[in-house]
């Protein structure tokens, strides 16, 4: 039987769920679409947390995450770096 409680990892359920599941997929066409529902969730997130003071930690972590999105859709589905000059 395994705990049905989150794992103590997951501090942001909006949306680090998502995120951790992209970072752990392989198949190309699943990790697109995984990808996709992370940068969905987190912009949800984004929303709800403007109209009131988000932790700080919270937006560090979001800001951590999109990088960490913006390197996998680089290195691992072949986006183009954009952040290139």
């Amino acid at each position: 039987m395994t705990d049905p409680s989150p794992s103590p990892k997951i501090l942001y359920q909006e949306w680090q769920r998502e995120f951790e599941a992209a970072l752990l997929e392989h198949d190309r066409e699943k990790l697109l679409a995984k990808v996709m529902a992370t940068e969905d969730a987190i912009f949800n997130r984004l929303q709800a947390i403007s109209q009131n003071r988000a932790p700080e930690a919270e937006r560090h972590a979001i800001q951590n995450a999109v990088e960490r999105l913006r390197i996998l859709k680089r290195d691992s589905l072949g986006f183009p770096d954009w952040e290139k000059k």
